[in-house]
């Protein structure tokens, strides 16, 4: 069993990459261990804030994909280490004068059977009440989460990849920053999409199964 890319870094995005809800993508499991076997590092980089680390860790875990909170790097660490590099801001009331700071700007979140609203119809309805623009998103595509994510991986982004299943989000940071791309059609991105041809990711695959031969 082989690896097919030569990477060394690999950064796999969590919803509709390694599992959609409670169910591991189909191969996910063994792709992930023949990286590790191969000696490359891996971690996990989600856009979602809901869970801690451990958390996340342990569903990993849990579903077959042994992991550790620090192979994992989430929008609300990145943010909450932004955050503790300006000692005088605290995102408490727009209103009152503070910054309105995202975790991630995705519009959903695949699931079992289909999606589920996320982040950015909240940032919508915040941004209309308060009549103030979202200045900062920290999750991807944002630099300020891959370079927390090179840094947990130890590699330069010139030979590391980020595998995910968003157009806009995964394939966006990976092409702007310098990373290798690969995509992943089991989550919210669909063969026919016309993003797909427009940004060009270096590799378009079913799932992460087809990472090994």
């Amino acid at each position: 069993m082989g690896i097919r890319f030569p990477y060394r870094g690999w950064l796999l995005d969590l919803d509709g990459t390694v599992y959609l809800g409670e169910q591991l993508i189909p191969g996910a499991a063994v792709a992930i261990a023949a990286l590790r076997e191969a000696g490359r590092r891996v971690a996990f980089l989600s856009n979602k804030p809901l869970q801690t680390r451990d958390d996340y860790a342990a569903k990993l875990s849990r579903l077959g994909v042994p992991a550790t909170a620090d192979d994992v790097i989430n929008s609300s660490l990145v943010l909450a280490r932004h955050l503790r590099t300006k000692l005088n801001i605290a995102l408490q009331a727009v209103r009152g004068g503070a910054r309105l700071i995202a975790t991630n700007p995705d519009r959903t979140c695949p699931v079992e059977g289909g999606e589920i609203p996320d982040c950015a119809g909240m940032i919508a309805a915040v941004e209309a009440v308060t009549d103030t623009k979202v200045e900062l998103i920290v999750g991807k595509p944002s630099p300020i989460i891959l370079e927390v994510a090179l840094r947990a991986l130890g590699c330069a982004a010139s030979e590391s990849v980020i595998v995910g299943d968003r157009v806009e989000t995964d394939m966006v940071m990976g092409k702007r920053l310098g990373l290798a791309t690969i995509l992943v059609l089991s989550g919210v991105t669909h063969a026919d999409d016309p993003r797909i041809a427009a940004l060009a990711p270096d590799h378009v695959l079913r799932s992460v199964r087809e990472l090994i031969v």
